[in-house]
């Protein structure tokens, strides 16, 4: 009969699972909480993330480049000879080595609010990629509670396989030993034998998916599996009803608010097209000095300020095709924020239905275990007396080992459910789970970065 002690317990009305580690027993085991907050600070697709979006943080001081003057500087040296004849046969010749230098402001005065449109169409492509980057967030942490779960559900069907490859290998002996005394038939060895044969590929296959587990588990928490703690589902914090769940989504999920940015920022595009159309203003001073110019010029100074205007009348038609595209894009950003909306909806609604359907899945497969081995243990005691066939006994276990492996596969998919349903929502994140890890906050960068004049150094220094 397979033992009690390998597989996952659910504890009345705590909702939680409890699972039994192959690791040693002074090992501390990890918990949930901490394999989240290490694939928060290590996982790589988390981390380009967060470069993506420091690299649009330097939009905003490019736009702003718009507003500061342009200043640039110049020399020249060179060397001129000449030879001069008149008419009267005079011949003059001579050789002068001209230099020059200068520098040149130009301030633009007015643009056709393309810096202003530029400017804020920037920030708001800033705000769309921090929801982006939360939203990737949410997707990597989800992915390290399917890594956490599956591990904690695959060793413990491995355990219980092999428990019942033991169970079964015994079944076998003792049937042999029957049949050595004639009171079974050589078909019931081959019934025991058949099932032995089974449990060595079931286990096998349990292990092949306990190693693929652990393949994922490194993949996105970024460290090997040892001893994982028991994982309680997020049920408490999450919207008891399903109209509650969708408001939150609507209100609160990334997905949605980067998609409204970047309608935002479309819409301030289109604005920076039309400004293409507009006048521009700049306002201009150089200054600069030529030494040696000509045989009979020593040194010129020479200072100018002037202010130009230029008018766009035509200039081959790309400005009216930029400004047709803009709005085209425009549209094509609001029909997807429509589609963002609507997936995020379907989400929540699948993610509320599953851990709805994961309840009563753990109530069921804990009631089908008990029955099982209520069931077992019968058939055991009729087949010592003969009642019983080998045949019964070995379907009778069977039939509890399954149930065992629907109910790890249960409570795997409450936790599961839960976590999906909070990310559904948008809030599955650092703070709402109250992980012990600074969280990232992108203003910084942006801050550092954003009425910066000059350098070439990150400011991380690289």
């Amino acid at each position: 009969m397979i033992g009690q002690r390998a597989f996952w317990l659910a504890a009345a009305g705590m909702g939680f699972v409890a699972a039994i580690s192959a690791a040693p027993t002074g090992v501390v085991a990890q918990t949930l909480e901490q394999a989240l907050s290490q694939a928060y600070q290590s996982n790589p697709t988390l981390n380009a993330q967060r470069a993506a979006t420091r690299v649009v943080d330097e939009r905003v001081p490019q736009a702003l480049a718009g507003f500061r003057p342009n200043v640039s500087a110049g020399a020249a040296a060179g060397v001129d000879w000449s030879r001069t004849r008149t008419a009267t046969g005079i011949t003059t010749s001579g050789t002068v080595r001209p230099h020059n230098y200068g520098l040149t402001v130009t301030q633009n005065l007015f643009t056709g609010f393309r810096t202003i449109n530029q400017t804020r169409a920037a920030e708001a492509q800033v705000l769309g990629a921090r929801e982006t980057l939360r939203n990737t967030e949410q997707n990597v942490l989800l992915s390290a509670v399917i890594a956490y779960m599956d591990v904690l559900r695959n060793d413990a069907v491995v355990e219980l396989q092999r428990q019942n490859l033991e169970a079964l290998r015994e079944q076998l002996r003792a049937t042999r030993d029957r049949f050595d005394v004639g009171e079974l038939t050589r078909t019931d060895v081959a019934q025991a034998e058949a099932r032995v044969a089974q449990a060595e590929s079931q286990l096998s296959a349990a292990r092949a998916q306990a190693n693929a587990a652990r393949a994922a588990y490194r993949r996105d928490i970024g460290s090997e599996p040892r001893k994982l703690a028991p994982a309680r589902p997020v049920e408490h914090v999450l919207p008891k009803a399903l109209n509650a769940a969708l408001a939150a989504g609507d209100q609160q999920h990334p997905a949605i608010a980067a998609a409204r940015h970047g309608v935002d920022a479309a819409q301030l595009l289109v604005k920076v097209a039309e400004g293409a159309l507009l006048p521009i203003v700049n306002l201009e001073g150089s200054v600069s000095k030529s030494h040696d110019p000509s045989l009979s010029i020593d040194s010129v100074s020479d200072a100018t300020l002037f202010g130009r205007l230029s008018v766009p009348i035509y200039q081959g038609g790309i400005e009216y095709s930029q400004i047709r595209e803009s709005k085209e894009t425009l549209g094509q950003r609001r029909l997807e924020s429509d589609v963002t909306r609507d997936e995020v909806r379907a989400a929540v609604i699948q993610s509320f239905g599953l851990l709805a359907a994961s309840r009563l899945q753990v109530e069921a497969a804990q009631a089908q275990v008990n029955a099982a081995q209520i069931a077992l243990n019968g058939v055991q005691e009729e087949y010592r007396v003969g009642q019983r066939t080998t045949l019964d006994v070995l379907n009778a276990q069977a039939e509890l080992v399954s149930a065992r492996v629907a109910l790890v596969t249960a409570q795997r998919d409450r936790v599961v459910n839960s976590y999906s349903l909070l990310s559904a929502i948008g809030r599955l994140s650092v703070d709402e789970l109250r992980l012990r890890v600074e969280a990232y906050a992108p203003e910084i960068h942006y801050n550092q970065v954003r009425d910066s004049w000059f350098g070439i150094r990150t400011p991380d220094g690289r």
